[in-house]
């Protein structure tokens, strides 16, 4: 009975360390295959300011980073813009 839990579970680790060693050599044939297309570091994340003012985009709601959005003035005042999809929908009215 020991001998079986042995093996299982040198079974499971020696799986694990194949499944990592072919991640790592896949990838990096990917790269090779494809070099424009960099992909971002696993858990990678767009940097957005963790703290600082919000304001409210006038179009749709949305409350922004007032350092990470689209800024604009109009008739003197600025205006802050989740997208430029809204800042155009402000502009066309």
């Amino acid at each position: 009975m020991f001998r079986f839990i042995f093996y299982l579970i040198v079974t499971v680790f020696l799986i694990t360390i194949v499944r990592g060693v072919l991640g790592i050599v896949l990838r990096g044939f990917a790269d090779l295959v494809n070099p424009k297309q960099t992909s971002p570091a696993r858990g990678a994340r767009p940097e957005v300011p963790l703290s600082g003012e919000l304001k409210k985009d006038p179009v749709c709601g949305t409350y922004v980073s007032a350092a990470g959005s689209i800024k604009e003035s109009f008739k003197g005042e600025t205006l802050y813009f989740c997208s430029t999809e809204c800042r155009d929908k402000y502009a066309a009215r």
